[in-house]
């Protein structure tokens, strides 16, 4: 694959990461570290800077057969045609193996439900995975079934028209009505393992609307335009509005009967990558986000 650089003194990571849709910025590293990427024949470096008309030369690794193996686990299917399937992932369920979740993950579940049907392009560990959703966050997640798949919803991911819209009850008194959160996320340097609000991280855009306010609680429905690791969680907590049950960026103690965040991934849209129209999807809120919003109406 070639790829014709169009921007002076951008990072060669950065440049390929948004040049190629079904490239993350850590997966052009690891490709550049790898020898996979070449200028006029010669290995580049990551960090190295972007001529504009220079062509790179990038040599994607094949695709892996997976060692995951197929599991017969549930789905909740809400569309599915011959190139993508959404499903309603339910709290607790991780998305694709990683240590200490080698099985029982969404992902062990696509592989039976739609056979050797899915994209490679996701990885060894993930195959058709285009975007993902933390295990104790409930709602939609769409999956491709073929690579063509992948590269166009990927893209979509990149441009924002592939929207989500999320719905989840925050601590505190949210006072404006609507709103937009600017916040730049990245690794916490007080803590590798958490995210935070941290100057020089990775633009991270979160939009916010009021759905109703009980005593000390808020229901927002939340709009990402971009998905940072952890982005809603970490810019509401920031914003001093904790997700309820969040005891990573919130309060420690469960409240409400929540030990884990309250927060659902309600609607999903993004253009057809085949037929090119827009497919809007929605679920119902889950059984536990239910519970919480009676207790909060009754305290009215």
């Amino acid at each position: 694959m070639t790829i014709r650089l169009d921007r002076d003194g951008e990072r060669l990571d950065a440049a390929l990461a948004r040049l190629v849709p079904e490239l993350s910025r850590s997966a052009a590293q690891r490709l550049i570290e790898q020898g996979a990427v070449t200028l006029d024949g010669k290995s580049v470096k990551k960090n190295g800077k972007s001529v504009c008309g220079a062509e790179l030369v990038l040599v994607l690794p094949e695709v892996r057969e997976t060692a995951v193996t197929a599991e017969d686990i549930a789905l909740d299917v809400v569309y599915e045609d011959d190139d993508v399937i959404v499903v309603n992932k339910p709290k607790g369920l991780v998305v694709h193996p990683a240590p200490g979740h080698a099985d029982g993950t969404l992902v062990n579940a696509l592989l039976h439900h739609c056979g050797d049907s899915l994209s490679g392009i996701g990885g060894e560990k993930r195959p058709g995975i285009v975007h993902r959703i933390d295990k104790d966050t409930s709602g939609l997640l769409i999956a491709a079934k073929n690579d063509t798949a992948h590269t166009r919803l990927s893209a979509q991911l990149k441009d924002h028209t592939l929207a989500r819209t999320y719905e989840c009850i925050v601590c505190g008194n949210v006072k404006q009505d609507f709103g937009t959160i600017d916040a730049p996320i990245g690794r916490s340097p007080a803590d590798r393992k958490k995210m935070a609000v941290v100057s020089g991280g990775r633009p991270a855009v979160t939009h916010f609307e009021v759905i109703a306010r009980y005593p000390g609680y808020t229901h927002l429905r939340c709009r990402l335009e971009t998905g940072r690791t952890h982005q809603i969680r970490v810019h509401l907590a920031w914003q001093n509005h904790p997700i309820l049950g969040d005891t990573v960026y919130g309060h420690k103690k469960a409240e409400l009967g929540m030990d884990s965040q309250c927060l659902h991934a309600k609607e999903l849209t993004f253009l057809h990558p085949r037929a090119g129209e827009r497919v809007t999807v929605s679920c119902d809120l889950p059984d536990y986000f239910m519970r919480v919003l009676t207790q909060l109406q009754k305290k009215l």
